[in-house]
């Protein structure tokens, strides 16, 4: 069955709105809308000014992780590099920062693979994947209060720890995912 095209049976719309809440990163707004039927509704949301998340892939084709505490679930994940894009920054630049900041590497090949939404019912943010090459190590530059380390895995290593549940993190999920589809040739580079 295809989808119907038309979404105006679906969409909301919004009427007004309110900043309920900025803090130094996030911003929460809370709109009112008018439903599909003509009903009012609130909708509560997360601002994110969006970010990157960087697949480095080594020259022996292990793929490179990083293991950090975060404090909302109070443990330790396993994910791949990522940050915040910063105002009037373009996401490929921020992908060369962040992959240098966090782990000390920079790439000479870059390749854009996907935008994800990882939090579509609460959240405007969206995440732009890279896969990076060509990768020589060098010093990390952390900011401040930032904590981490960083380790390798075989793509099937990879794999496996989501299976297992050791990773639960979604963008490292997702990346992993296509990594897979990527390096297996199934989904050639668009």
């Amino acid at each position: 069955m295809e989808p119907n095209l038309n979404e105006d049976h679906l969409t909301e719309r919004r009427i007004d709105g309110e900043l309920a809440y900025e803090g130094s990163f996030l911003k929460v707004s809370r709109d009112r809308v008018s439903l599909p039927d003509g009903a009012i509704a609130t909708r509560e949301y997360i601002r994110h000014p969006g970010a990157v998340v960087i697949l480095p892939l080594l020259d022996d084709g292990r793929v490179l992780l990083e293991r950090q505490f975060r404090y909302p679930l109070g443990r330790v994940f396993i994910e791949f590099p990522a940050g915040k894009i910063d105002a009037g920054e373009e996401p490929l630049a921020c992908a060369r920062r962040e992959l240098q900041e966090e782990t000390g590497y920079t790439a000479t090949d870059w390749q854009f693979i996907s935008t994800i939404h990882n939090a579509i019912a609460y959240s405007d943010e969206h995440l732009e994947l890279f896969v990076a090459r060509g990768l020589t190590a060098g010093q990390a530059r952390l900011d401040e209060g930032e904590f981490l380390e960083t380790f390798s895995a075989t793509v099937p290593e990879l794999l496996e720890m989501v299976r297992s549940g050791q990773i639960t993190d979604v963008k490292t999920i997702i990346g992993a995912f296509w990594l897979d589809k990527l390096l297996g040739g199934s989904w050639p580079p668009a």
